[in-house]
């Protein structure tokens, strides 16, 4: 299947009724208007943009989309369940032996292997799906600075070997790291990531067939960094994360691509037009989407208004590397 050059993103929302009934219809139109790539997270809006996927997708034949979900970030119990955080803790994941407090990172963040399965068990289930196309550590540089880089890629790794045994079961079918700050991050500073010692867990996961085939990290005009920042030693040389994934054989979907509406308050007035475009959201769109490596730019699309919006810019070719560094002068 050929991925569409946009993706649905489904993080904002209030946990509401209503707000998934709008992800449906978005999503449905979404891929009316083309679009075959949807991303999500077990703790997006409480678990509810999951099941608001898995609601669509029922309308859609399997082969016909991608879908990419996370886990890493501990979900909390309904708004409404009188519940608190602690006791829904104790219930959910230390009674029955999931997670221990000890395996809690600043107080919300795990990948154990176990924790890593039973969140997996329960995406797929709100999904409808029996085979994931990609399972993402979600933001895994949270853990960095608390554990050291050391024995933070031990814990990488034994989440990669739990991830390699999900593809053997039929659970998913690739895996890889939905970042925010790991590949923005030079060397040396708290929070950087580096692709070349990812690259290394996964061959002592899976040897030279893993399944490690993905990242995800922010990129638009206002957070350049993947594409024109060398944040990644490889092979000798300083890349881009753009250019050490392509370099690696890794496919990149890009988040935040129009930074939840914030950037498109910071354009300067005709920067859309002097592009072609007709709104600020797909210029936006179009750099992202046109950076070389990148292989869908994922945008929150929670109403059909802003997937007719969006869409358009799907069949446009797509800009050229000079003409987008020309754009930062």
């Amino acid at each position: 299947m050929e991925l569409s050059s946009l993706g649905l993103g489904t993080y904002l929302g209030a946990a509401s009724e209503a707000i998934d009934a709008a992800y449906v219809e978005a999503a449905l139109a979404f891929a009316a208007a083309g679009g075959n790539v949807f991303d999500t997270a077990a703790n997006y809006r409480g678990g509810r943009s999951e099941r608001a996927l898995g609601s669509a997708f029922k309308a859609l034949p399997r082969d016909s989309f991608f879908v990419s979900t996370k886990a890493g970030y501990l979900p909390v119990p309904e708004a409404d369940s009188g519940e608190s955080p602690r006791a829904w803790f104790q219930r959910v994941l230390e009674g029955p032996g999931i997670l221990s407090a000890e395996d809690v990172v600043d107080g919300c963040h795990a990948m154990t292997p176990r924790y890593l399965a039973h969140q997996l068990d329960i995406s797929r289930r709100a999904l409808g799906i029996q085979t994931l196309d990609l399972f993402h550590l979600h933001n895994p540089e949270h853990q960095l600075p608390h554990l050291g880089a050391d024995a933070f890629y031990a814990t990488i790794a034994r989440a990669f070997e739990a991830c390699e045994g999900f593809v053997a079961e039929g659970k998913i079918r690739a895996y890889g790291v939905a970042t925010w700050n790991g590949f923005r991050l030079p060397p040396g500073q708290e929070g950087h990531l580096s692709l070349a010692r990812l690259l290394e867990a996964a061959v002592s996961a899976g040897g030279g067939k893993h399944h490690f085939r993905w990242i995800q990290l922010p990129l638009n005009l206002a957070m350049p960094e993947a594409f024109l920042a060398p944040t990644q030693p490889m092979g000798g040389a300083a890349m881009t994360a753009l250019g050490a994934a392509r370099t690696s054989g890794l496919s990149v979907q890009t988040s935040a691509s129009i930074m939840q509406a914030r950037i498109l308050r910071q354009l300067p007035g005709g920067f859309a037009e002097a592009m072609g475009l007709q709104t600020p959201a797909q210029a936006a769109l179009q750099f992202t989407r046109s950076c070389p490596g990148v292989a869908t730019a994922l945008c929150g699309m929670g109403r059909a208004a802003h997937v007719a919006e969006n869409t358009a810019v799907m069949g446009l070719p797509k800009l050229e590397p000079a003409a987008l560094e020309a754009l930062f002068g």
